[in-house]
């Protein structure tokens, strides 16, 4: 079965080396002279005096990089970036900024202050790129209260990231109280003419959550805000600073797209689901599996979603008889902290597998795109139907660990976490369940 986990490895790292974020970007973001075409939009760098970046996210600089690939020799750019790694190369005109994930520090809040006096420079002779992926939330983070201090806002981020809310549901919250979200940087840019260009870590249609959405309208509503505030006990996990702040009933509406500032407001989706799928699917079918993709569990309860999605791929092993399967999902499950280990919720993904195929011929894989998962150093781990008499057999219980969310002491000790370092890139979670026959 060792040979099940390697396998599983494989498929993980070639999906990892066919996600090409330059090469993307001069598909998709064809220059022709002058003329910049997007996605059926042809924008002429002549009609602007003034070209400005603002890159947001684990794959900052490589969308940076990028973009200068496209619009080179039209390099007469400025603007900010702020990612969880300095930059190998910096580029001339940029500031760079290492923010915090996934909680906010010091160059997180300095990052959203030299983001917000770029853009009130802008006018209508500028042309704005907003350059987005996963991540970006903590990255760049400004409060709307000015009475509130980084503590503060260090603190409310621990309450959300560990609340147990849905994604969608916490970047609802973090746009109603931020300076930076929920279609703010648009506001912010006033006049200009502004291109969000995105890799996805959320579901299709969700794309106003990727980085919290700072330049795409947001559409909930403070009525939604306050029902989970309550739903999940934030009013009275949150500092002082922060619950006077909803007390007083000074939470403003967010931007809903109708505003003057999102007539010239333009959107492109550089990679998403399918571009994580796509070749996943092809590596496992190339090492001779039946394959088949499945995205119906993003954000269930880590439990369900094990359970699921090993039923599924049993399914898959009776409709291909003497054949290895392949089941591949995407998305992020919902694993609230509930100890003090150390992990993520793809750790903690295999982890919940762990007794459900011990003694079968089956190993599980679940890891970030973006090569973290969690407080730990790891993408995630892989598991197979002998890791719990493994662990069992030094003293080591599965059930324990996943109460103490620790499951990254587990898998290393075992030898089965994956480790790629951070890796320039963000789409979503990606798991991997192979069955022999």
């Amino acid at each position: 079965m060792a040979d099940l986990k390697q396998l599983a490895r494989q498929i993980f790292h070639e999906t990892l080396a066919a996600i090409d974020i330059a090469a993307t970007m001069q598909r998709k973001l064809r220059r022709a002279g002058t003329r910049l075409l997007c996605d059926g939009k042809i924008l002429d760098l002549r009609e602007f005096d003034k070209l400005r970046v603002v890159a947001i996210g684990k794959a900052a600089h490589e969308m940076v990089d990028g973009l200068a690939q496209v619009l080179a020799p039209f390099l007469r750019f400025e603007g900010v970036v702020s990612a969880p790694t300095a930059p190998r190369k910096p580029l001339p005109g940029m500031k760079y900024f290492v923010g915090g994930h996934p909680i906010p520090n010091e160059e997180s809040w300095r990052a959203a202050e030299a983001i917000l006096a770029l853009l009130k420079k802008c006018d209508e002779k500028t042309l704005a790129f907003f350059l987005l992926s996963g991540g970006g939330s903590a990255l760049v983070e400004l409060p709307l209260d000015p009475a509130q201090t980084l503590e503060d806002l260090q603190k409310m981020y621990r309450v959300l990231v560990t609340c147990g809310a849905p994604i969608y549901a916490i970047n609802a919250v973090r746009k109603h109280l931020s300076a930076v979200k929920g279609g703010r940087l648009t506001m912010a840019a006033g006049r200009a003419t502004k291109l969000t260009i995105a890799i996805s870590d959320v579901p299709r249609d969700y794309e106003s959550d990727i980085a919290s959405g700072p330049t795409l309208p947001d559409f909930s509503l403070i009525p939604y805000v306050e029902q989970i505030i309550e739903k999940y006990g934030l009013e009275e996990k949150a500092p002082i600073a922060v619950r006077r702040w909803i007390d007083g009933g000074k939470i403003p509406e967010t931007p809903k797209g109708e505003e003057p500032a999102f007539t010239n407001a333009h959107f492109l989706l550089l990679l998403g689901m399918d571009d994580l799928f796509h070749p996943a699917h092809h590596a496992a079918e190339a090492r001779g599996c039946a394959a088949c993709c499945d995205n119906s569990t993003d954000d269930w309860p880590v439990g369900l979603a094990a359970e699921f999605l090993l039923e599924q791929l049993e399914n898959l092993k009776s409709e291909n008889p003497g054949r290895r399967v392949a089941l591949i999902a995407d998305g992020e499950v919902s694993s609230p902290v509930t100890g003090n280990g150390i992990g993520g919720r793809n750790s903690a993904f295999v982890l919940a597998c762990v007794e459900r195929i011990a003694g079968k011929k089956i190993a599980v894989l679940s890891a970030g795109t973006d090569g973290i998962d969690g407080n730990s150093p790891a993408a995630g781990a892989v598991a197979d139907g002998e890791t719990l008499e493994m662990a069992r057999a030094i003293g080591l219980d599965p059930a324990d660990a996943f109460r103490r969310s620790d499951a990254f002491t587990l898998f290393a000790r075992l030898d089965e976490l994956i480790v790629t370092g951070p890796t320039g890139n963000n789409l979503r979670d990606l798991r991997i369940l192979i069955a022999e026959p």
